[in-house]
């Protein structure tokens, strides 16, 4: 089971920064995506970072502002994102795939969790 944390209420042009962890596992081993869905649409694919550190980015990836980045010895995957946007106002999911490299399209993979709320709003 992966948890994301970090999101919160933030105003639009405004920064956060999303953590991936495992509890009892280790991330290492598998390309870890991060996906958002807000209410009532679809889940929307946003980057992917593969074992070795390499970014996938998808449709969502919001290139310029968002940035993904892996720490394996803190066994973390993030998500910096930057000059925000009313539009990225959604719950943040990451998941697990079990490949050493991300897919060209958009999977959810698994063990997402809760999810963190980024809401941006003035």
């Amino acid at each position: 089971q992966l948890q994301a944390c970090g999101g919160g209420l933030v105003q639009p042009g405004g920064s956060l920064r999303l953590s991936c962890a495992a509890s009892g596992s280790t991330l290492n081993d598998y390309s870890i995506g991060w996906f958002r869905q807000a209410p009532g649409k679809e889940r929307e694919g946003v980057w992917c970072i593969s074992t070795t550190g390499r970014a996938t980015s998808y449709r969502y990836a919001a290139k310029g502002r968002f940035t993904i980045s892996r720490d394996n010895a803190k066994n973390t995957v993030y998500l910096q994102m930057n000059n925000l946007k009313p539009e990225d106002t959604a719950v943040y999911y990451c998941g697990a795939i079990s490949r050493s490299q991300c897919p060209t399209f958009f999977t959810p993979g698994t063990g997402w969790g809760q999810g963190t709320q980024v809401t941006v709003s003035s």
